[in-house]
């Protein structure tokens, strides 16, 4: 009896362990109004036998059912009075399942204009975002915003689900016509990772059952690509971002700072910078519940504990010394507005930014974003539900990165002083430190020569050269890829510049912190090695170093090199003496 319960618990325990390794995938799902959002969702819990008996029952005796079926599959997600009477979806659905190979969140979105705040609160975790379309529809305005949003919030993976193919008879050319149109938005709007999948919500075609209406689709079912999709890291930089939340002291032997990791890996002896203090210290050892850990990544939650004793507080935050956030209090933003009352031009919000509040003032609207047609608009307010680029101005400096490079640590929310409400959401886009003019800038400064540590504040990465041989075509998506992340990229032709004049004028282009692609026919060794002594340690020959450029995730790959060039200004220089 003693060995069976011996082997009970173990196998118990053994369960309750893979069930925590399993990973978690955040998903959220939009689309236009009555393109069967909920259904779909209702119908992925239903066949993945996650709803419970009694929920079924109760949705089965509702006295709405607007589906032509015994069970209208919607009611399982639409839970508002409001939402079950319209047959709309009006706030955020959260639901959880999970299968044996992952677990799920699904963040179920309202198609309305009305509610696009709604759509962007859901969509701001998420790893995936699920489009629907109506076949007998197809592509329409609140596709395209929805589309956007999920851009602009950086998800990384689009799951084009084109729904209610029984009412266009499974035909493969209607499905093929509505992928070809996406395709084309999603270009438009640099999507990289797009599947499309014909479904029907209704009857259950390629949710988790293949079915036998479209013996033409070979592709995944809708359940199968949600538990194969690679989640991609928050952030390609290896870069440590530490913000504080509180400080544990409960007795004079003990002082540590808790918070979450917002990226890169701690490990003790790791050294770190404390900002603003700018104080220098390594990492002593990494609390946790179940004691020291060897290690901390995101979303991990810990306590930290450092050799030397410096001053931080609540809002402060721990970093990489090679790899520095920006330190700014003037920046440009996205900003999405929640709020009935109008953000105007010199008005005055807490803004919260990690676990660090500060006072913020709005300087400028650029321009607002027509979300259905993408349009930019000169706009002299905003209102409720309103996407705009603004010029942002903070009483203390923020420590960030761009959005594109780090979704927590380039995010805010703006709060009314007040009433203490949440008015809107940012992503933060560009540094405009070096466009504030300082006060204390003597005469001698001004007539310096600019400095490459200047530059790189101004650039955010020091220069480099990047050869790809044999292939213009993937060097223009490697430039526009690195357009996208911030780099000041510049594709230079090996068919209009020969290497002779690279060789000459590398250096014009490394003053101007340049990052340039030479596109050529192959190079023969001696050349390269003239181009590696002029770039020196930023030389990035793509075949020597392995990379396939036919690979659909090259670059991707490529983009987590170049990290390395946004080190600090002197790395370069650090480097020649280790």
């Amino acid at each position: 009896m003693s060995l069976a319960a011996n082997e009970e618990t173990w196998g118990f325990e053994s369960f309750m362990q893979q069930n925590l390794e399993k990973d978690l995938l955040r998903f959220t799902t939009a689309g236009s109004v009555d393109d069967g959002k909920s259904t779909l969702i209702g119908r992925l819990l239903h066949d993945s036998k996650a709803v419970f008996e009694d929920q079924l029952a109760a949705v089965k005796k509702s006295r709405i059912n607007r589906s032509t079926g015994a069970v209208d599959f919607s009611l399982l997600t639409d839970g508002l009075r409001a939402e079950r009477e319209q047959g709309i979806t009006i706030d955020v659905a959260y639901r959880y399942f999970e299968t044996p190979r992952r677990k799920f969140i699904i963040a179920d979105t309202p198609g309305h204009e009305q509610y696009t705040r709604n759509m962007a609160t859901g969509a701001s975790t998420a790893n995936l975002a699920v489009i629907l379309i109506d076949s007998t529809k197809g592509v329409l305005a609140q596709t395209r915003r929805h589309t956007y949003i999920a851009s602009l919030l950086g998800i990384p993976n689009v799951l084009v689900a084109i729904n209610k193919m029984d009412l266009v008879e499974y035909r493969e050319d209607v499905f093929l016509k509505l992928q070809k149109d996406f395709d084309a938005l999603a270009k438009q709007l640099a999507v990289s990772h797009v599947v499309a999948i014909p479904i029907s919500a209704l009857a259950g075609d390629n949710v988790v059952e293949r079915g036998a209406h479209m013996p033409w689709y070979h592709g995944p079912t809708f359940l199968e690509h949600l538990e194969t999709v690679p989640i991609r890291m928050e952030t390609p930089s290896d870069a440590v971002r530490f913000p504080v939340q509180y400080v544990i002291r409960p007795d004079a032997s003990f002082r540590g700072f808790a918070g979450p990791v917002a990226s890169g890996v701690i490990r003790p002896g790791d050294p770190v910078v404390s900002l603003p203090s700018e104080q220098k210290s390594r990492v002593k050892a990494i609390v946790t519940f179940d004691g020291d850990a060897p290690e901390a990544f995101p979303p991990m939650s810990v306590t930290v504990t450092l050799d030397d004793e410096i001053d931080l507080s609540r809002g402060d935050m721990l970093v990489s010394p090679a790899h520095l956030p920006r330190v700014s209090r003037h920046f440009d933003a996205m900003v999405v507005w929640f709020s009935a009352e109008p953000a105007e031009p010199g008005k005055s919000y807490l803004l919260k930014h990690t676990s660090r509040m500060v006072r913020a003032m709005a300087l400028q609207i650029h321009y607002r974003i027509n979300v259905n047609t993408l349009v930019q608009e000169p706009a002299s307010n905003l209102g409720m539900n309103d996407i705009a680029y603004v010029e942002f101005e903070t009483v203390s400096p923020l420590f960030f990165d761009p959005y594109t490079q780090n979704r927590i640590t380039g995010s805010f929310i703006l709060i009314d002083p007040i009433s203490n409400a949440t008015l809107g959401a940012g992503m933060i886009r560009a540094d405009l430190a070096d466009q504030t003019v300082a006060d204390d800038v003597s005469v001698t400064q001004e007539h310096m020569p600019v400095a490459a540590s200047e530059r790189y504040k101004r650039h955010g990465h020091n220069p480099g050269l990047i050869l790809v041989e044999n292939n213009p075509g993937f060097a223009t998506r490697l430039e526009r890829a690195l357009f996208n992340d911030h780099f000041e990229a510049l594709l230079l032709s090996g068919e209009a510049l020969p290497v002779s004049f690279l060789e000459n004028q590398y250096k014009a282009f490394e003053s101007a912190g340049l990052v340039v692609i030479y596109s050529v026919d192959a190079l023969p060794p001696e050349a390269k090695i003239k181009l590696a002594a002029v770039a020196e340690d930023c030389f990035f020959d793509l075949s020597s170093l392995g990379f396939v450029t036919e690979e659909s995730d090259s670059v991707r790959k490529i983009l987590l090199l170049l990290q390395r060039l946004r080190g600090g200004a002197d790395d370069r220089n650090q480097r020649k003496f280790e």
